[in-house]
């Protein structure tokens, strides 16, 4: 089935609302002896289908406000990350542990020990032979930087000589920004899962085989078809209406 936007989604719904529009002027001469296509059924299927299009309207609002505050959140944190790691190497720490904090620090911020070794050189050295399996160093997921900020500030915590004047460089001032984006992180990944679940819901209102939306109003427009005829006016008043299968 070809895919449609969202605004196709919508689309449907409306084209529902007509098709019910017509089959109620239609009185009774419409009167299938199918339960889904009944116009009670129908309507209650506009119902549903209206509300699980507001919910996920919803849902995607809530996604968006969680995602533009994590990413405020996080706007300065990788200057925040450089300016940690000068104040550690600023004090007499041993050369273990400035390679231990640059160490977390490069995942931090996505940098590579080494250079990244580009597509045409690959190319090139496979054109050689020489296989070139390069492990991806963007550990740039929210997960993985907050997780690296965690193991950072643990390795502050370990050196005694880590104490900057500083308010946002103290210890107790990053375990504090640490719970706060980890909280931000928390809200995005909550939103995301209500997201899918209210697409989910949506989808198999809509376009669940046999019972689905898209189902049900191409079984109405048949049975309208076959009622008042191909050519009747009846029948060309809902043919148009278009309803768009979703690829799932």
């Amino acid at each position: 089935m070809a895919s449609t936007s969202e605004t196709g989604h919508a689309k449907n719904v409306t084209n529902l609302e007509s098709l019910i529009t017509s089959v109620t002027a239609f009185g009774t001469s419409y009167n299938p002896s199918k339960e889904t296509l009944k116009l009670t059924a129908l309507q209650t299927l506009l119902t549903a289908s209206k509300s699980s299009m507001s919910t996920l309207y919803v849902a995607q609002s809530y996604y968006s406000n969680a995602v533009a505050a994590r990413e405020s959140a996080f706007e300065n944190f990788s200057k925040l990350i450089t300016r940690i790691n000068n104040a550690l190497k600023a004090t007499d720490t041993t050369v273990q542990v400035d390679e231990s904090a640059q160490t977390i620090v490069r995942k931090i911020q996505g940098k590579r020990a080494s250079a990244i070794i580009s597509e045409k050189d690959k190319k090139l050295l496979a054109a050689d032979g020489k296989e070139v399996n390069q492990i991806s160093a963007s550990q740039m997921s929210y997960d993985s930087r907050l997780e690296n900020f965690d193991k950072l500030i643990a390795l502050l915590v370990s050196v005694p000589l880590y104490d900057p004047n500083e308010e946002d460089l103290k210890i107790e001032s990053l375990k504090t920004l640490y719970s706060e984006l980890k909280t931000k992180n928390t809200a995005v990944l909550t939103a995301t899962i209500e997201l899918c679940n209210a697409r989910i819901s949506r989808n198999d209102i809509l376009y669940k085989s046999l019972t689905g939306l898209v189902d049900i109003a191409f079984d109405t427009k048949v049975y309208i078809k076959s009622v008042f005829g191909a050519t009747s006016p009846q029948y060309k008043q809902i043919a148009k209406l278009s309803f768009t299968a979703n690829n799932l």
